[in-house]
């Protein structure tokens, strides 16, 4: 199974989550989406709720030298959340990273700056938050987004995605009231290989799609 691009992902997916909300599962719903590629798929999840739409910037922490190699994530002004295993075995000691999170925090908050155009972030308490991404791998971004919006005390804290895999979906259920996952391929490998279509969104299509929602 395989989705034509991010819009069908999130049709299929608003599908689920809107059968759930006639149902009565779903009160006072808001939907975070993680940027990039988590908006086109968490725009229709909103449409389909009537729900507000908002970002929630999560950054990876990547190895020195190893961009691509996560060992950490973090989110708002949190603490990052390191990968004490993946650090361990790499021979990184945690004060190497400082560069590396001082420019991934510069970038979160440009983006958060950019995405909200001088909008304050939505009060969570008492909510149904939906934390939607395009597709779920080892879930350390997740795991930080979950873990942040978990302060903000809300009644509830959902994790959707088109697709997981089933060991990333199998370890945020520690972290999310409920894991909704369309798909949980056992040969799961990159998020990318379960999209026909699945290219790189600019800031410019953040903010489109953030315009087009109810805020």
């Amino acid at each position: 199974m395989r989705f034509r691009d991010r819009r069908q992902a999130g049709e299929e997916l608003a599908e689920t989550l809107r059968t759930r909300q006639r149902e009565g599962d779903l009160p006072e719903p808001v939907v975070l989406a993680l940027p990039r590629g988590g908006v086109a798929v968490a725009r229709e999840v909103a449409a389909a709720l009537d729900a507000p739409l908002d970002v929630l910037v999560v950054r990876k922490i990547g190895a020195p030298h190893q961009e691509e190699l996560g060992v950490g994530a973090m989110a708002g002004d949190e603490v990052p959340l390191l990968d004490e295993d993946a650090l361990r075995h790499l021979g990184i000691r945690e004060s190497a990273l400082a560069p590396v999170i001082e420019r991934e925090r510069a970038e979160l908050r440009r983006r958060e700056r950019l995405y909200r155009q001088g909008r304050p972030a939505p009060d969570l308490r008492g909510r149904t938050v939906i934390v939607v991404d395009d597709g779920l791998a080892t879930g350390s971004t997740a795991r930080a987004a979950l873990r942040f919006v978990r302060r903000q005390a809300p009644a509830r804290v959902l994790l959707a995605a088109p697709v997981c895999s089933p060991e990333g979906a199998g370890l945020m259920r520690a972290e999310a009231d409920e894991v909704i996952c369309l798909h949980r391929p056992a040969a799961f490998m990159a998020v990318g290989l379960w999209y026909e279509n699945f290219g790189q969104l600019t800031d410019q299509d953040v903010l489109e799609a953030l315009r087009h929602v109810q805020l």
